[in-house]
Parts: C-alpha cells; structure tokens; sequence
C-alpha cells in the first residue's frame, strides 16, 4: 500500500514537473515570439521610415530640376525675346516713321513669342493639363508642340487597350516622357525618335527611342545622367523601372515598365 501512495505521489511531482516545464517553455516561446514580434515591427518602420525619407529626397530633387528646367527656359528664350524687345523700343526713333514702325512691329513679335513660350511652359507644367486631358491627349500634344520645331520627326503609337490612371499617376508619366525628350533635344543630335505606349493588363510599358549619336550608360555626362536619374525617380515613384539601351553612335532606347496597383 504504502508503495503504492509512494508510486503515486513520484507520478504526480513527474506529472507536476512535466506540466510546469511545459508551461515554462510555452512561456518562454512566447517572450521570444514577443520580442520577434517588436524587433520585425520595429524593422518594417524603419523601412517604412527610410523608404518615406527617400521618396522625399526624390520628389524634393525632381521639383528642384524642375524649377532648373524653368529657369534655364526663362533664361534661354524667353529672357532674350524681352531683351531684344526692350532694346528695339529704347533705339526707336520717332522721327524716322518707317524705322520707328519697323521696330515697334519687331517689339510686337518678340513679346509675342515670348507670352506664347511662356503660355508653353505653363502648359507644360501645369498639372490641369492631364485633369482636363487625359494622359494621351495631353502627351499628343506636348509630341505636336515638338514637331512644330522640326528638330525631328516623331512617330507616336498606342498599342493595347489604354488603362486609365488617376491624374497623379498620369502626370507623372507625362513628366517621364517630357523628360525623355528633353534629354532627345538636348543631347542626342537624332532626326527620328517614336514613342510608344503599350498597354496590357497589368503594365503599362512606354518605349521611347531615338537615331541619335547614342551614349554609354557607364560614362554619361552630369547633365544627362540628372535627366536620367529624375526618369529613373519617377518610375520608382510608381513602382516601375528604367532600363537603357544604348551605344555610342547607333542611338537609344529607353524603356519604362509602370505596373498597376490594382494587380498583383
């Protein structure tokens, strides 16, 4: 009997031992599962911390190109046409009609093409260009505005059924493109380029290509690498990517890849 009492007595401090080892140890998994839990939280807003920091910095560089952008149009164009304008005005001679009517008419057509250069840029930046048109019809023509300089012929296609984005989103695409042929104008010397937007269900891919004299992506000049990192920017800005194609000489290529939200 008493062995049996003894017996019983080790089974249940067995039982007990077994039942507070196992209560320790859950105990103890879930302090580290705790502990895992704040260290991946603390993780993913840092993360989220530095990814905010660093679309900051992008927009805050992209709006100072900008601004760049406008100063050096005001400066180069706009800033000449007035200056002539106001040099024309002050040699004006009444006493030579002829002369005097000659300058005033060269007056006129400077201020003019100056409020029109400016009624460009204001179009082109202003973000009620893609709220009143749409993505397509405003990048149609901002393509026109550029032929109508004859710097180079542009073929212009949309292939796939158009998705449309919401005006934030579009713009920043327009933005991309500007870009694009900016750098063209700038820096390619090309007599052909094409833009082209496809469209399929969960990307939208826009191509744009020129038969300028081409660069190596490893060695590209400071001004051309900004317009390129602002591109670059954009993209990310959208979840999307650039990739370059190019060699000295037989021109480039630049692809960007925009995948919507709504997919995954």
């Amino acid at each position: 009997m008493q062995k049996n009492t003894n017996d019983i007595i080790i089974f249940l401090i067995v039982v007990s031992a077994l039942i507070v080892s196992m209560v320790a140890f859950i105990v103890f998994m879930l302090v580290i599962y705790r502990k895992r839990q704040n260290s991946f939280q603390q993780s993913f807003e840092q993360l989220k911390l530095d990814h905010d920091k660093t679309l900051l910095n992008t927009q805050l560089e992209i709006q100072e190109q900008t601004f760049k952008h406008i100063s050096r149009e005001i400066h180069d164009n706009i800033n000449l046409s007035l200056t002539l304008a106001k040099l024309q005005l002050h040699t004006v001679d009444w006493d030579d009609k002829k002369v005097s009517t000659d300058k005033m008419n060269m007056s006129i057509e400077l201020l003019t093409k100056s409020i029109a250069e400016l009624s460009d840029i204001s179009k082109g930046l202003s973000a009620d260009v893609i709220n009143q048109q749409g993505l397509l019809k405003a990048v149609e023509d901002e393509l026109n505005r550029i032929r109508l300089t004859g710097i180079f012929s542009i073929d212009y296609s949309i292939t796939g059924i158009p998705v449309y984005l919401d005006a934030g989103q579009e713009l920043i695409i327009f933005r991309i493109i500007q870009e694009a042929f900016n750098n063209i104008i700038k820096h390619a010397q090309a007599s052909q380029t094409s833009l082209l937007l496809h469209y399929n269900d969960v990307k939208l891919t826009i191509m744009v290509t020129d038969n300028g004299n081409g660069f190596d992506p490893k060695l590209t000049a400071i001004n051309r690498q900004a317009g390129l990192n602002n591109m670059s920017a954009r993209a990310k800005m959208l979840g999307g990517q650039m990739n370059i194609a190019s060699m000295t000489g037989q021109g480039t290529t630049l692809t960007f890849t925009i995948l919507f939200e709504n997919n995954d």
